[in-house]
């Protein structure tokens, strides 16, 4: 079963159907956020339905971006052929 669901999601040939499945698991968990009783919050932006999935998916990309920033920049990131010169 693992292995039929690995062989999918890594085919090329399935990437738009993959693709697809993902950004409807998006939505699905994005539109169940309305659903969610809050009575008892801690702050008041948990209130606002959505705010973890836009908090969550806005924080991973300043991740990635910093970390690209980083790499690039302080000469962390090598290139592929670095240790076969």
């Amino acid at each position: 079963m693992i292995r039929k669901l690995v062989l999918f999601i890594g085919d090329p040939a399935n990437s738009k159907k993959v693709k697809k499945i993902g950004i409807a698991m998006l939505i699905v968990t994005f539109i169940s956020d309305f659903f969610v009783h809050r009575e008892h919050v801690h702050y008041i932006w948990d209130r606002i339905p959505g705010w973890g999935a836009l908090y969550g998916f806005v924080s991973c990309v300043i991740i990635i971006l910093a970390s690209k920033f980083y790499g690039h920049q302080c000469r962390i990131m090598r290139d592929e052929d670095y240790y076969n010169d």
